[in-house]
C-alpha cells in the first residue's frame, strides 16, 4: 500500500467517485438503485453545508500522466444521532476496486473513519452490510465491530420514492 494516499475527497473527485460508486453497486448487484449524479455529489459533499464526507484511497499518476491521481476506494460517511448514546457516524459506503483489496486499503479507510468519529466526539461507528457479503462482515467483526443483527436483532427498513411520498400525504 506504500503508493496509495488516503486523503480527504475534493470537489474534482467527484467524477472518481462516482464511477466507484457505480462499481460497488455492481459487486452488490444493485446497479439498476443507483440514481445519484456526480452534480448531487458536489452540491451535496461540497456546497455551503455538505451532507456527506468522504475520504479516497488513490495512486499518484504514472510519469507523464495528465489525468492526475487515479482513484481506487472510497469511504463516504456522514454524522447522525443517537438518542441513546449520541452523536454517531455513519459509514454509507466503503468500497475498494477488486484489484487493490487485500492491501489494507479499506481498513485503513476504516480506521480513519473511526480517528474522524473520535475527534468529533462521537460515541459510536455504525455501517451495514449485505448478508451475503461475509468477508466483509469477517473483516469489520476482526476490526472490532459488533453484528447487531446476531447481538439485538435489528432490521434496517427505508422509506423511499412513492412510499414517502404517500407517507407524507403527497
Amino acid at each position: 500500500m506504500a503508493s496509495v494516499r488516503i486523503r480527504e475527497a475534493e470537489e474534482g473527485d467527484c467524477g472518481q467517485i462516482l464511477r466507484l460508486i457505480r462499481e460497488l453497486a455492481e459487486y452488490e448487484k444493485l446497479s439498476d438503485q443507483v440514481q445519484i449524479s456526480e452534480e448531487a455529489l458536489r452540491a451535496d459533499g461540497f456546497g455551503e453545508k455538505p451532507l456527506y464526507r468522504c475520504l479516497v484511497a488513490d495512486l499518484p499518476p504514472a510519469p507523464g500522466d495528465a489525468q492526475g491521481p487515479r482513484v481506487v476506494g472510497y469511504g463516504l460517511y456522514y454524522f447522525i444521532y443517537s438518542t441513546w448514546k449520541g452523536r454517531t457516524v455513519y459509514l454509507e459506503d466503503i468500497y475498494v476496486t477488486p484489484e487493490y483489496r487485500g492491501q489494507g486499503i479499506g481498513s485503513t479507510i476504516i480506521r480513519r473513519v473511526a480517528q474522524v468519529a473520535l475527534d468529533q466526539g462521537c460515541s459510536q461507528f455504525r455501517l451495514a452490510v449485505l448478508d451475503w457479503n461475509q468477508k466483509a462482515m469477517a473483516l469489520y467483526k476482526a476490526l472490532g465491530a459488533q453484528d447487531l443483527t446476531e447481538a439485538e436483532g435489528w432490521h434496517a427498513f427505508t422509506f423511499d420514492g412513492e412510499a414517502m411520498r404517500k407517507l407524507a400525504g403527497k
